[in-house]
């Protein structure tokens, strides 16, 4: 539905995307993310038609789009800033590009209500948007970009403005949303949360480059690289020395303490300087009875509670004073460990990943 061939736009010395190539198939669900800065809102407009790229070639349903005006992309496009008209009714900011395109009144009215009902505004269509709630105008311009039933949905970071319950609850109402009309989508934030829950595949972008694309598992469990995977979640990083490689399995000497983990890059060799990544919620607090491959006694040096988990964050003295944090997600279910407190943390080696520095 979707192919980019080695895209790029330079703006004056600085390159803002580099060769980007992708390609996404009818009624899937990609999320480009990255943090600000990195290039992905401009990708979003190049292939919205805004920015002509400085390189390569954007083809959406088979055709080469350079030539052609957003206006006649059949592109719908919901935005940060919703823009919606304040002076118009609900319906009729839906019905907007229905007229501009001048489809039958009659088809229009059909339509409008069809899809005001899709996002769940039934009965709310007499009302402007300053009478909405932030989630309904959401809504209005979700209804508003997929009522003339365009090829591609494009979303740049429409959910940012919303506090955090609403904006969670309309990443799920966007999903099936899309899920159920079968529209093709790209979604751009840096919101971790909204690209592992909204689609079928992440885009990590950093400097104008890919970093990784994959299916939000793959991408949150197989970082591609360092980037990755301190970007994606609360990660640790211990810096070593790589002392033996083999069979998918790195070794590396931390202080005067060896580790392993998955070998994430194929480069590494014997005497490099690396990283030890573990995610916060693979370092466990374990008991004498509880399986782990790396095992260190700790002094708690902050704990918060969150409610759903405390964050622990520890000091270890085998590891050189290495500050780690980590999870506990029974916070009801286990005592409460106060600064000063020594405890015993651990892992396992299959959620250690070694990258280079």
């Amino acid at each position: 539905m979707v192919r980019l061939d080695g895209v790029s736009r330079r703006f004056g010395a600085t390159l803002a995307v580099e060769g980007v190539s992708l390609a996404l198939a009818q009624g899937a669900f990609l999320t480009i993310l990255g943090p600000s800065g990195c290039g992905k809102t401009t990708l979003l407009r190049m292939i919205a038609g805004f920015i002509a790229p400085s390189a390569g070639e954007i083809v959406i349903h088979g055709q080469p789009v350079a030539a052609l005006p957003p206006w006649r992309r059949r592109i719908g496009m919901v935005f940060q800033k919703l823009a919606l008209f304040p002076h118009l009714t609900a319906f009729d900011n839906v019905a907007y590009p229905l007229r501009m395109r001048a489809f039958p009144r009659a088809e229009i009215a059909a339509r409008v209500e069809r899809y005001l009902a899709l996002v769940r505004l039934e009965g709310l269509a007499a009302r402007r948007p300053h009478e909405l709630s932030g989630g309904q105008q959401q809504r209005v311009a979700i209804a508003r970009a997929l009522v003339f039933e365009p090829d591609l949905l494009l979303l740049d970071e429409p959910l940012a403005a919303l506090d955090r319950k609403l904006r969670e609850d309309m990443q799920l109402e966007f999903r099936r949303i899309q899920q159920e009309l079968g529209v093709t989508t790209i979604n751009v934030t840096h919101d971790q949360r909204e690209a592992l829950v909204m689609s079928d595949s992440v885009l990590v972008m950093n400097g104008g480059r890919v970093q990784q694309e994959a299916p939000p598992v793959e991408t949150y469990a197989r970082p591609a690289n360092r980037f990755v995977a301190g970007f994606l979640g609360l990660t640790n990083f211990l810096r070593g020395e790589l002392i033996g490689v083999g069979d998918g399995r790195a070794c590396v000497r931390v202080g005067e303490v060896e580790l392993a983990g998955r070998h994430a890059d194929p480069g590494l060799r014997p005497g490099a300087a690396v990283e030890l990544a573990v995610r916060a919620e693979r370092v466990r607090l374990v008991g004498q009875g509880d399986a782990s491959d790396a095992r260190f006694e700790a002094r708690v040096a902050e704990v918060v509670f969150e409610g759903d988990r405390f964050v622990y964050e520890v000091r270890v003295a085998a590891l050189g004073g290495a500050t780690l944090r980590l999870f506990d997600l029974d916070p009801l279910g286990h005592a409460r460990h106060e600064p000063g407190a020594m405890v015993t943390i651990g892992w396992l080696e299959r959620d250690a990943m070694v990258f280079s520095v």
